[in-house]
This record gives C-alpha cells, sequence and structure tokens, in this order.
C-alpha cells in the first residue's frame, strides 16, 4: 500500500504545480493555525462556522481543514506521500468551492480560484509526486533505481 502511495513517474511537469499549490496551501494554512499574515489563528479560526450542517462539531472540521491546508502543503512541496497532501487539499478546495465560493466567476465569492487549486491537487493526485520528489527517492531505493 505504502509502495502505491508514493508511487510516481519521473516527470518535470509535477514541480512548478506542487510549488505553487503548497507555497499558496502553506500560506492560508498559517493564516488559520498560527495566525501569520494576518489570518486569524486557529482558536478563532475553528470557533467559526462550517458551511454545511452536517458538519458537526464544527471545530473538529474547521480544525480539519486548517490542518489540511498547513500539512498538505507542506508535504506537497516536499513531494513527501504528495497523495495524500493532495487528497486533503482536494477535500478541503472542494468543500470551499460547493459550500463558500459557489457562483459565478468573479463575483464576490467567485469559486476560480478555489477550483483552480482543486484541479491543481487533482493533477498531483493521479500523477504524485514526479521529480524531486521525497517519493520518488523513496521509490527508487539504495541502486538509484525506479523498483
Amino acid at each position: 500500500m505504502f509502495r502505491k502511495l508514493i508511487a510516481t513517474s519521473p516527470t518535470w511537469v509535477t514541480i512548478p504545480i506542487r510549488l505553487a499549490l503548497g507555497a499558496v496551501m502553506i500560506g492560508h494554512g498559517a493564516q488559520k493555525v498560527l495566525g501569520s499574515f494576518g489570518g486569524p489563528g486557529f482558536e478563532t479560526f475553528v470557533s467559526g462556522t462550517t458551511p454545511f450542517g452536517f458538519m458537526q462539531p464544527t471545530w473538529l472540521w474547521l480544525g480539519a481543514a486548517a490542518l489540511s491546508e498547513l500539512v498538505g502543503g507542506l508535504v506537497i512541496v516536499l513531494g513527501l506521500l504528495t497523495r495524500v497532501g493532495a487528497f486533503f487539499v482536494a477535500c478541503t478546495m472542494l468543500t470551499a468551492v460547493v459550500g463558500v465560493h459557489w457562483g459565478f466567476f468573479f463575483a464576490p465569492k467567485g469559486m476560480e480560484y478555489a477550483l483552480s487549486l482543486l484541479a491543481m491537487a487533482l493533477a498531483l493526485l493521479i500523477s504524485g509526486g514526479g521529480m524531486a520528489s521525497v517519493d520518488l527517492a523513496l521509490s527508487r531505493g539504495s541502486s538509484g533505481r525506479r523498483r
């Protein structure tokens, strides 16, 4: 199972996707978890409301979303368990698209930004980490060749 999670092909196309998505998610997650960049911080963020009524208790769902952004962004940048990080980011962005930003493009709460992040996460979920990733190094083993 672990081998399937880290499996990736030696392609360079994932690097700009990983770096861009990871940087954005680390920034947004740091706002929510650490209060960085003018963000609310964890305690304030988890005391908010969720986009759907079934998401109870709210602190659990909001905490999971905030940590998914921060930790997901970190592992995506590193290319370590890229598919796992991309899955968590994709779940968070799908919830953001449908529950928070649903609406016409370029409207005040338009969904185009969250939808773009969702698409990037899905691309990494399909492809894996690619070149310059910890996943690729782990899948190659000590001989330097892919197994």
